[in-house]
Formats: structure tokens, C-alpha cells, sequence
């Protein structure tokens, strides 16, 4: 029942984002007056869609089981979905499931992903797995952002350092919306594995710590991170415009490597290399880079 919960939810958020202008539902006098809520009202949502609007009615109340893929093909494209939000809704939709305990449980990064991440002395990597938690990290990765290391376990997440760590909002200029994309990509996350305990538990940690949490997630807004560009100011290095690429691992669904680089020649560059200078002289060397082969999963 709650993922028809959230199912209701996701929808409901969708249908109010929609403005009736964009999709030409305007009076005979050009206004869509009389409208006391902004977005759709359910019957359009229902026409659009070309269901009943009992049946729509029964979807955003979570009483019916689980929508066919044309009627959820259908929403999409009423509500203008980008390619993860559409994702998001195909999931919420899927029939109720159980996944094994064991399966979010612990998480194992093969050696090779280790050799290769902390290979990468000139750019920060670091690999995400479940929920956002943080397996591995080169040393450049723990100078410019955080060492994960020195972190209690259950705090070794990503989402959760964002969230709650003062030097997360101090190092990243555009940091709501960093902080509202990784909110974004856990709700992802959520729709996927509904049954992990261990997200529970994490969302229900940053809700009770975080106000910008709540009204993020509370928003239903989803966030494929595939490439972008953030502005840091490093304490030490200065100001770095920095490029990402998340590249889900082969095998390895649930586990993401952030790749972070710069402009060449750029003061970017000359900064991240007067970083990289400093992380060597504290002695993270390759064999020290990364957290141990074997990590449990972060709460």
C-alpha cells in the first residue's frame, strides 16, 4: 500500500505543476478563471489521459493496484515528464514487491574498481552505491570535498553529508541546487527499491534535521545525475569550476563513479593542481585511497 501511496503522491504533485496555459485549456474569455488551486483539475487530467475519471480518481487515492503501461505512457506525456521523471513513474506504478533483505545490505566494491578509482591522481572520483552512500573515494576527491574516512560509518552518504554537513554548503556556491539534486536522485533511488529499510531510515534522519529536505522531497521532484557543472570554492584552493560525469557501472547497477575534471588552462585547473599538491603532501598516497574492499552499507 505505500507504494500506491507514493504512487497517489507523485501524481498529484505532477498534475499541480501543469499549468492549463501551456496546454491551451482556456474559458471562452482567454483566462482560465475559476480555478482555486494551480495546475490541472483531475477530470482534465483524466480526458488528457483518456481514462474515466473514477479510474484516475482511484489512481491518486492509491486504490487501485497498479495502472496498465499505456495509461502510464499516457500521464507521461500529460504531464510532460522528462526521461526521469518518466522513469520514476514507471516504477512507482510497478505491481508491489518484496526484495530480499540481504540485497541493500552490504555492499561490495571489487578491486579493480579500487585500483582504478584511486588511479585517477588528477581528478576527484568517488564511487556512490544504495542510497547514496559513499564506497570509495580517491585522495583528491577527500581533499576537495570531505574525508569520508574519518566519518562514523552511518554517515559515509552523500545525500546526508549534502544535507547536514556545514562544509558542504560552505564549498559549493550553487548549493541548493546541488543539495535539491541529490535529494532528487534519492527519490529516484526510492521509487526503485521501495522496500529498502536503510533509505527509510536515512529519509527519516534528514527530515527531522533538514527543513530544505522536506520541502525537497515532500516536492516529489526526481534527478537523473548523468553530467553537469557546479561551482566550488575550495579553503584552500580557491574557486574551481568543476565538470561531472556519473557512470553506472557494467554489473553493477546500484553503484555510480562521479568523475569530477576542469577546463584545461583554466584557473580551475591550476587550482585543482595546487589541491592535488596538497592532498600528496598529507600523504594519501594511491594505497591509502580508497575505503575498505568490503563496506557495509551506510544508514
Amino acid at each position: 500500500m505505500a507504494g500506491r501511496s507514493e504512487l497517489g503522491e507523485f501524481l498529484r504533485t505532477c498534475r499541480a505543476r501543469v499549468s492549463p496555459e501551456t496546454i491551451g485549456l482556456l474559458d471562452q474569455s482567454g483566462s482560465v478563471g475559476g480555478r482555486r488551486v494551480p495546475g490541472l483539475r483531475r477530470e482534465e487530467v483524466a480526458r488528457l489521459a483518456g481514462v474515466s475519471i473514477d479510474y484516475y480518481t482511484r489512481l491518486e487515492q492509491g486504490r487501485h493496484a497498479s495502472p496498465s503501461e499505456a495509461v502510464v505512457e499516457a500521464l507521461s506525456r500529460v504531464f510532460s515528464l522528462d526521461r526521469a521523471a518518466r522513469a520514476h513513474l514507471f516504477d512507482l506504478a510497478r505491481p508491489a514487491r518484496r526484495e530480499p533483505a540481504h540485497d541493500h545490505a552490504q555492499q561490495r566494491v571489487r578491486p579493480a574498481v579500487h585500483q582504478m578509482i584511486a588511479s585517477m591522481a588528477g581528478n576527484p572520483a568517488f564511487l556512490l552505491g544504495c542510497r547514496t552512500d559513499v564506497l570509495a573515494a580517491n585522495a583528491l576527491a577527500r581533499a576537495l570535498l570531505v574525508d569520508w574516512r574519518q566519518l562514523p560509518v552511518r554517515e559515509r552518504n552523500y545525500t546526508r553529508w549534502m544535507l547536514l554537513a556545514p562544509e558542504a554548503r560552505a564549498v559549493h556556491d550553487d548549493w541548493p541546487s546541488v543539495a535539491a539534486d541529490a535529494v532528487g536522485n534519492l527519490r529516484l533511488y526510492a521509487g526503485r527499491h521501495p522496500e529498502d529499510t536503510r533509505l527509510a531510515e536515512l529519509v527519516d534522519e534528514l527530515t527531522a534535521a533538514s527543513p530544505e529536505f522536506r520541502t525537497w522531497w515532500n516536492g516529489h521532484r526526481v534527478q537523473d545525475r548523468t553530467y553537469g557543472t557546479k561551482q566550488l570554492t575550495h579553503p584552500l584552493a580557491g574557486p574551481m569550476t568543476i565538470h561531472y560525469e556519473a557512470l553506472v557501472l557494467p554489473g553493477d547497477p546500484d553503484q555510480t563513479l562521479f568523475i569530477y575534471s576542469t577546463d584545461p588552462g583554466s584557473r580551475s585547473t591550476a587550482n585543482m593542481r595546487l589541491l592535488a599538491m596538497y592532498a600528496g603532501q598529507e600523504g594519501n598516497g594511491p594505497e591509502a585511497a580508497d575505503a575498505p574492499q568490503h563496506q557495509k552499507a551506510t544508514t
